[in-house]
This record gives structure tokens, C-alpha cells and sequence, in this order.
């Protein structure tokens, strides 16, 4: 196979709240527009609210499509997005992250909490387990995540973590970058599968 491979849909983990800095809301609109205008789709989390919203709703106005997943327990409580092309009803959160895996052909973390950080850290663990070969940024708006960066580097000074397993993520300030940076990743992988 030749030519290049383009990324088709980003599953994005991100926050259901806004956080405390408007660059957050700016930075989930900047990739929503980015992602709308190389033709990528979006794969999330199903909600109105938060930075979740503000990126489904940024993809929409580009003319992309929305994929929400959702499940039972949280239907009500996360708010679902009435406007997206289309949404996914799941059980419970482990099917959640099953569906919204399989059906993206790579990941991108934007702020957010608990749920965020566990979704971007299964992501990578898989990553590493060779149960998927997808591509993972993350968008560091304002030194977000550069606390955890450090601690990733802990681990690895300590032996926890090898050092080659750094590449199973990129991470980046500026969208446009990142963007290209999943894109070169997944275009390296599938051409290597192909070869």
C-alpha cells in the first residue's frame, strides 16, 4: 500500500467542566476548528457541558461529524449533547471506553480530571500492550500537563517505565502541531502495517 493514510476520527478525552482558565475553552474550540477543517470527526464522550461541548460543538460548526458515547449511569447526570450526528447508549463506563477506542483512529487529551486522566492513561497502557497501534497527543493548554510529564519522567529515572515507551505519546502546546504530529504517527503506523 502507498500514498499517504488519513486520520478519519480522534477520539478527544477531555473535561466536562470548563476549568478555571479560559484557554481551556479556547484550546477545545482551536481543535474542534482544526479537526473540522483536515476533515477529521470526533469521537467523545456524548456531553453538552464542559470543554466536552465546546469541542463536539466546534467540530459541528466546521461541517465534521460527532460521535458521543454514553453510558446508562451518567445519562442524565453528564448532560447529553442534543445536537451531534450521532449518539451511542452503553452500559457502563468500561464499554464506554471499548466503544469510543474502537471506533477512532487515534486519541488526543485536552484538560480535564479524573475521568480524563484515566481514559488517556488507558490509552497509553494499551498502547504499550500492543492492543491497539494508534496514535496519542496531548494538548498541554497553558503547562496543564506538564505535572504529569514529571511524573512520567520520575517513573522512568526509577525504572518503572522504559524510556522507548515516551514515544507512545506526543505532546505538544499548539493544536495545528499536535495535529500533525498524530497525523505523521498514524500514517508512519499504518505504513509499516502495510509494508
Amino acid at each position: 500500500m502507498t500514498g499517504i493514510v488519513n486520520v478519519n476520527r480522534i477520539c478527544v478525552y477531555c473535561g466536562s467542566r470548563a476549568g478555571d482558565d479560559p484557554a481551556y475553552v479556547a484550546a477545545a474550540t482551536a481543535l474542534g476548528h482544526a479537526m473540522g477543517k483536515r476533515g477529521i470527526d470526533l469521537v467523545y464522550g456524548g456531553s453538552s457541558m464542559g470543554l466536552m461541548g465546546t469541542v463536539a460543538d466546534a467540530v459541528l460548526s466546521g461541517g465534521g461529524k460527532v460521535t458521543g458515547v454514553i453510558p446508562e449511569l451518567l445519562f442524565d447526570h453528564e448532560h447529553e449533547h442534543p445536537g451531534i450526528t450521532e449518539l451511542i447508549t452503553v452500559k457502563n463506563m468500561h464499554q464506554r471506553k471499548e466503544t469510543m477506542a474502537s471506533l477512532a483512529d487515534g486519541f488526543i487529551a485536552l484538560p480535564g480530571g479524573f475521568g480524563t486522566f484515566e481514559e488517556l492513561l488507558e490509552a497509553i497502557t494499551w498502547s504499550q500492550l500492543e492492543i491497539h497501534v494508534k496514535p496519542i497527543g496531548i494538548l498541554n493548554v497553558n503547562g496543564y500537563y506538564d505535572s504529569l510529564s514529571a511524573l512520567i519522567g520520575q517513573a522512568m529515572d526509577r525504572g518503572f517505565i522504559k524510556p522507548e515507551h515516551s514515544r507512545l505519546y506526543c505532546i505538544d502546546e499548539c493544536v495545528d502541531t499536535l495535529l500533525e504530529r498524530v497525523e505523521a504517527r498514524y500514517c508512519t503506523i499504518h505504513q509499516g502495517l502495510s509494508a
